[in-house]
C-alpha cells in the first residue's frame, strides 16, 4: 500500500480574506501583502470613503464600513462580503485599541471600551463568518492578540492585558467550533509593533527594536497557506527576552 501524498500548502487562488482595521498599521500591511499574492480582500474600515485603494485591484477588493463599537456593522460586513465574492475563506481580526487603566487610575468606562473593541467585536465577526468559513473546507481565523495575552507585565494597562487574554480564549473556542469542518484558528501574539497604537507610551520598546508591520504580514501569509493538517493554535513573536514566551 502506497503512502498517502503529503498535504500541500494552500494557494491564494480565489480565496477571500476579511481583514478588520485595514486602513493603517498592521491591517494595511497585511492587506497589501495578501493583495500582492492574489487573494481577494474584504477590508473592514470605519471610513471607507477615506481609504486609499491605490495599488489594489478594484476587481479583487471590497472596502466596507465596519465599526467595532457598532454591533450591526459586523453582520452587515460579513453579508456584503459573501454577496460580493460568493465565499469567505479567512477572517483576520486585527482591529483593536489600547487604553490605560490600572487599580489606581482610569475610569471603568475604559474597561467597557476595551472589551467592546478587542473582544466583543471579533466574537461577533467569528459568529457571523463561521458558517461561510466552514463551507470553504479550509477556513482560517487569525486573531491579532499580543504577548500581553500570554502574561501580565507591570506597567502595561491591566484592562488591555485582560482583553488580550480573552482573545486567547476566543481563539481556542473558535478552533473547537470549526475544527470538524476544516476551520483552523490562530492567535498571533506580537510584542511591540511599530504602529501608532503604542506611540507616546512611556517606557515602550524603542522604535528600532519594534516589529515591523510587514513582518506580521509575512507571518499571516504563511499561516493562511498551511494545510488543515498543520494547525497553529498560537504564535508568539517577541521583541524582548522573557522567561516562558
Amino acid at each position: 500500500m502506497e503512502d498517502a501524498a503529503p498535504a500541500q500548502m494552500l494557494a491564494p487562488a480565489d480565496r477571500v480574506v476579511m481583514i478588520s482595521g485595514a486602513s493603517r498599521g498592521i491591517g494595511l500591511a497585511i492587506a497589501r501583502r495578501l493583495a500582492g499574492e492574489g487573494y481577494r480582500l474584504s477590508l473592514g474600515v470605519r471610513a471607507p470613503a477615506r481609504f486609499d485603494a491605490a495599488g489594489f485591484d478594484p476587481e479583487h477588493i471590497l472596502v466596507h464600513r465596519f465599526d467595532a463599537l457598532e454591533p450591526a456593522s459586523a453582520a452587515d460586513w460579513v453579508a456584503a462580503t459573501a454577496a460580493r465574492f460568493g465565499r469567505i475563506d479567512a477572517l483576520i481580526n486585527n482591529a483593536g485599541i489600547l487604553r490605560a487603566i490600572d487599580f489606581e487610575t482610569g475610569e471603568e468606562a475604559v474597561l467597557d471600551e476595551l472589551w467592546a473593541v478587542n473582544v466583543k467585536a471579533p466574537f461577533r465577526l467569528i459568529r457571523h463568518a463561521l458558517p461561510h468559513l466552514a463551507e470553504a473546507g479550509n477556513g482560517r481565523i487569525i486573531n491579532i492578540a499580543s504577548t500581553d495575552g500570554k502574561r501580565y507585565r507591570p506597567g502595561v494597562s491591566i484592562g488591555y492585558t485582560m482583553s488580550k487574554h480573552a482573545v486567547m480564549a476566543l481563539t481556542q473556542a473558535a478552533k473547537f467550533a470549526g475544527w470538524e469542518r476544516g476551520v483552523r484558528a490562530t492567535a498571533l501574539c506580537p510584542g511591540a509593533v511599530d504602529t501608532d497604537l503604542i506611540a507616546g507610551i512611556p517606557g515602550v520598546t524603542p522604535r528600532q527594536d519594534r516589529i515591523a508591520p510587514e513582518t506580521l504580514a509575512e507571518t499571516v501569509s504563511f499561516l493562511l497557506r498551511l494545510p488543515n493538517s498543520s494547525s497553529v493554535a498560537e504564535l508568539v513573536i517577541n521583541t524582548r527576552l522573557e522567561t516562558g514566551i
